[in-house]
């Protein structure tokens, strides 16, 4: 269905920028996802009223929560692509983060007053009456659900949308709920047996999970989450596919929404060759990113002493004596600067995350094993942590 309306809808196709495609389809699923939980909200009121099942008549509240969802999500997606203000200067791409979020509170809250209404269903319990169409109602649901959570994830993942990632989810969420609904909906047709209120409580309690792992989801990026390591590793081999670079550390990748990255990073080129020549080649390594990665690139060109052997040499014997430490730990920026009666050895260790110890302690551990290796030698050691994983 969506395939033939954004044929309807969405005109040529090929020829739309990728923002405006993404804004095409996310608007198309949004629209079309409030219609179907409304009719979805319309059929079930209608089944839990006939039949006086409170896990139905809740279950019909969390469909029409969805239409409500569907509608943040839309606005999201309208607000996040509105162009850079001087207010704004890197867009507001996040905004569809925070529309993400909006729909996952939406979820949890619904949870959490239909956990309520289950409880009073079962310290006050009510006979059920039987009804046949509150079965196909629920059915129904369930199926057209289903087809909601296979078009908002595939779209998602087209579009790399975090609102309708979340809404996918509260759609499989919901086939699950409705099933439960379904089991006890049956049981109340064939049996005398009251399960209504504990099947509601199972259904609750499902419909927080789902939302808490949605909120998740969209929290990680507003906060600051590394990138995927595919990403990073697009990154490195296009500047390194550059001959006169080579080696990249400092990468770091900035996601102020999706389609609006910015990436910066440090190249290491060798100090002897024309300024003039490496710099067209940074610059050049910066379009390819934007080109082929769709991402805003800072290069920072970092000379090296590429073939001075000392130094190279007392640089792998350097790590060699760090990864004594943690074999996780890895060096750069590495120079020698020898003195009179000492050399002082320069150098910047990236300390993973997984090491416990704070950064001047494992500063102090370095140092004390640089003299230790090696004699008349000081470590003058700068330490970051990584903002990729690797």
């Amino acid at each position: 269905m969506i395939t033939i309306l954004s044929k309807i809808f969405i005109k040529n196709q090929n020829e739309m920028s990728k923002s405006s495609l993404r804004q095409a389809y996310g608007s198309l699923c949004s629209i079309f996802g409030i219609c179907l939980n409304i009719l979805l909200f319309l059929g079930k009121y209608f089944a839990g009223t006939v039949s006086g099942s409170i896990a139905i008549t809740a279950d019909a509240f969390n469909n029409l929560s969805d239409a409500g969802s569907s509608v943040i999500t839309l606005a999201g997606l309208k607000l996040a692509d509105k162009k850079p203000d001087p207010g704004h200067p890197f867009g507001h791409g996040r905004l569809e983060y925070l529309s993400g979020l909006a729909v996952s509170v939406i979820i949890i809250v619904v949870g959490v007053e239909l956990f309520k209404s289950s409880v009073d269903k079962i310290i006050n319990p009510q006979d059920v009456d039987r009804s046949i169409a509150a079965i196909i109602i629920l059915v129904a649901s369930i199926l057209v659900k289903g087809y909601m959570f296979f078009y908002n994830r595939r779209i998602g993942a087209k579009i790399d949308s975090a609102g309708m990632r979340a809404t996918a989810i509260d759609s499989i969420g919901d086939c699950v709920a409705t099933l439960v609904v379904l089991a006890s909906a049956i049981m109340s047709f064939f049996t005398d047996i009251h399960i209504d209120g504990y099947c509601g409580i199972l259904v609750a309690v499902f419909i927080i999970y789902a939302g808490f792992k949605s909120a998740k989801e969209t929290i990680s990026p507003l906060l600051g989450m590394p990138p995927e390591k595919e990403f990073v590793e697009q990154i490195e081999q296009t500047v390194m596919s550059f001959d006169k670079i080579k080696g990249i550390h400092d990468l770091i990748v900035h996601d102020y929404g999706p389609g609006r990255v910015m990436v910066s990073l440090h190249a290491e080129v060798d100090g002897k060759e024309d300024i003039y020549e490496l710099h067209d080649i940074i610059d050049n390594a910066e379009k390819r990113l934007e080109n082929e990665l769709g991402c805003l690139a800072l290069i920072h060109m970092d000379p090296i002493e590429a073939d001075n052997e000392t130094t190279n040499k007392m640089k792998e014997e350097v790590l060699a004596a760090v990864q004594e430490i943690n074999s996780e730990i890895t060096i750069h920026d590495f120079r020698m600067v020898p003195g009179k009666s000492h050399t002082n050895l320069i150098f910047d260790i990236v300390v993973p995350y997984s090491v416990k110890e704070s950064d001047s302690a494992v500063k102090e551990m370095v140092s004390d094993k640089i003299s230790e290796k090696f004699e008349n030698c000081f470590a003058v050691i700068n330490v970051d942590r990584p903002f990729v994983s690797v």
